[in-house]
């Protein structure tokens, strides 16, 4: 069986599906392994790195070709015309805001799988896309804050006096913020955090933050089954907005990572809260790609308000390509363990695993899961 890696071509995506160092993982399942001319330099990885492991250079239309083809971003519909008829394409395809493709990929029998559809369950985690690649946005989230804030991070004492530690606030507890905290309390910064979840209450204190949230009957309900936070009522959120604020004007940098699936994301930052930031202060919003969480913030731009600065880049986690692609090909690898029948050589989906049932988007002409229909 071939599979395949593509190029990919959508602004701002420096990542690979698939690198070099993972590739003897991929032969161990039977795999002959294709890469698309040029497909890892933005991240890092050269052709000859992938000859150097095994794998085969050639061009687009033979990767579209394979019998498996891997993506990070959905490819057109030029190409997915392009792919073999009952060829498996895996990507994060974004199925909420790309319906136009679907008939696309059901004209050619395409099985889609959305490996942000990775449900959060224990044997799933080394799958999960978005945890992966969430981690590496947080982290990446605080390098970026610290570079555009005019002043340190830690304590510092000197002969000439004491330089005070930055202040730090992440709106949002998910993978994400918890590794801005962490990497926040790293590079010496004062750390509070808040969450609708009561439950991320003690993970915030492990990394040795403060846990600020509206504790009423609501939060005691505030997460789905899938270990993500429900939308709040607008009574919780004017409570929200106002224990926001009370914290805010203190505060040096604003991290805001606060996401629902498949809906707007929801405003925490107002513009009455950035006017009381203090000078230089930073916010970023790590949702923009959703509509933020600030309604300041612009897609691939930094805004300065009230001499505030807002930062919302577009996918940050391929900020740090290198890293980012490593563990997404991981991630594929696991996944695929699931699809693959080693002993009979061929692709099999089993329908029973909740696993592939749940991020197998379409399958025989069909689109098979019902939020998408």
């Amino acid at each position: 069986m071939l599979i395949s890696a593509l190029k990919e071509f959508t602004d701002n995506e420096k990542r690979v599906a698939l690198t070099p160092d993972s590739l003897k993982l991929f032969q161990r399942l039977g795999l002959e392994v294709l890469i698309e001319k040029g497909a890892g330099i933005n991240s890092g990885y050269t052709d000859q790195q992938y000859i150097d492991f095994g794998a085969k250079i050639v061009n687009r239309k033979s990767c579209l070709q394979a019998d498996i083809c891997l993506c990070v971003k959905i490819p057109e519909t030029k190409d997915l015309e392009k792919i073999k008829e009952r060829g498996v394409l895996i990507g994060i395809l974004n199925p909420y805001e790309n319906k136009k493709y679907f008939d696309t990929l059901n004209k050619k029998k395409i099985s889609a799988c959305c490996m942000e559809l990775i449900p959060r369950i224990s044997r799933a985690q080394s799958m999960d896309v978005l945890s992966s690649q969430a981690n590496l946005a947080g982290y990446r989230s605080v390098i970026d804050a610290a570079e555009q804030f005019g002043k340190a991070f830690p304590m510092m004492m000197t002969a000439a006096g004491r330089v005070n530690p930055a202040k730090v606030m992440i709106l949002g507890v998910g993978v994400a913020g918890l590794q801005a905290i962490a990497t926040a309390k790293r590079l010496g910064a004062v750390v509070s955090a808040t969450d609708v979840r009561l439950a991320t209450k003690e993970q915030v204190e492990s990394l040795g933050g403060k846990f600020i949230m509206v504790e009423d009957e609501e939060s005691q309900s505030a997460e789905t089954e899938g270990g993500y936070a429900k939308e709040m009522s607008d009574e919780y959120k004017k409570k929200q907005e106002t224990l926001i604020s009370e914290t805010v004007a203190k505060q040096d940098i604003i991290i805001c990572t606060a996401l629902i699936p498949g809906k707007k994301a929801p405003t925490l930052i107002t513009e009455k809260m950035v006017n009381s930031m203090a000078p230089g202060s930073v916010v970023i919003d790590l949702a923009v790609e959703s509509g933020g969480n600030c309604p300041l913030s612009k897609l691939n731009e930094i805004v300065i308000h009230n001499d505030v600065k807002i930062l919302g880049y577009s996918n940050v986690a391929g900020r740090v390509a290198k890293d980012a692609s490593a563990l997404y090909s991981k991630n594929i690898y696991n996944f695929l363990n699931l699809l693959i029948d080693k002993d009979r050589k061929k692709i099999n989906f089993n329908w029973e695993d909740e696993i592939v049932s749940a991020v197998t988007l379409s399958f025989e002409g069909k689109i098979r899961l019902e939020q998408f229909v």
